[in-house]
């Protein structure tokens, strides 16, 4: 994951995960406002399973150029011994990561296959264990990141800190649309703050001003002239993110706006109507049937 191309894909796919759960979460809650009950992840109809699938097969592709198409001599282990290198280290800390969620993503699907008892709250469980992965790898990362790429990386931390605790409280509030938005929100702004970091550290001419690209132990980071740089370019990298979350935020509500006008509450309003009429309907002969007891009850007594 540590080249452009690494952050760009990954980034791209989870961007788009995201976006995919906001958008069923608003279309599924403007259909069904009272009864909503949010899903961990969604089926298609023909294709059922086309996302689980698609998270074990993107990871396992990470978790193969992470540790064999990726090197060198394709293998990660030192030939020699069979230990890990010290360069080797951090493909091994984010192929863990891509393990953890395809732990998750067959879960899925066994449990969706087997649906045992408490299956929603033991795979939002699952997906809260790979998002605590996540975070905990990247906050002792093993490549220990400085300066402008380390602010960059503490940033992202904060963005799964709150995937993390979202997918936790979807377990205690499984009908709290906000939960799920806000989960959603986070998952593509990942797939954001992972791109954009790709663009600013990995192409020269976007590395802030007084700062330049440095190769250390095989690995690219940035380094800056002097501590006033290195303020600057931190400042920056806050003005970025303060940049995307003003932007996110207001794309979401406008997709929100948008899918609600289209969906709003179609189904439930038919539900709704069905069900009044079928107890006005048993209501309505239940008066009819005790006036003809009465009435039969006066004649009889006449």
């Amino acid at each position: 994951m540590g080249t452009l191309v690494g952050h760009i894909v990954p980034g791209f796919f989870i961007f788009a995960l995201g976006l995919w759960h906001l958008f069923n979460h608003i279309k599924l809650f403007s259909l069904h406002p009272k009864s909503y009950i949010s899903p961990i992840w969604f089926p298609l109809y023909k294709l059922r399973y086309l996302e689980p699938l698609l998270i074990i097969l993107g990871s396992s592709l990470s978790i193969s150029v992470e540790l064999f198409l990726g090197q060198n001599n394709h293998q990660p282990f030192d030939p020699n011994d069979g230990t890990i290198p010290s360069n080797h280290l951090h493909n091994f800390e984010h192929s863990c990561i891509s393990f953890a969620f395809i732990t998750y993503a067959a879960f899925a699907i066994v449990f969706d296959k087997t649906r045992p008892m408490a299956h929603r709250a033991l795979i939002n469980l699952i997906a809260s264990l790979a998002f605590a992965q996540q975070l905990f790898l990247f906050h002792f990362h093993s490549s220990h990141h400085t300066d402008v790429e380390g602010h960059y990386h503490l940033l992202l931390q904060l963005i799964v800190f709150v995937s993390l605790v979202t997918t936790l409280l979807g377990i205690a509030l499984p009908s709290s649309f906000l939960v799920s938005f806000v989960r959603s929100l986070s998952i593509a702004f990942q797939g954001i703050w992972i791109v954009s970091m790709a663009c600013m550290l990995w192409t020269p001419s976007l590395v802030p001003k007084g700062c330049f690209l440095h190769i250390e132990e095989g690995n690219h980071t940035i380094k800056c002239s002097s501590q006033k740089v290195l303020h600057r370019a931190v400042s920056l990298v806050n003005i970025q993110f303060s940049w995307f979350l003003v932007c996110v935020t207001i794309f979401a509500m406008w997709f929100y706006i948008f899918l609600q006008r289209i969906y709003d509450g179609k189904i439930d309003y038919t539900e709704l109507r069905t069900k009044e009429s079928k107890d006005i309907e048993i209501m309505m002969t239940m008066v009819d049937s005790h006036d003809v007891e009465s009435q039969n009850g006066v004649k009889s007594l006449t």
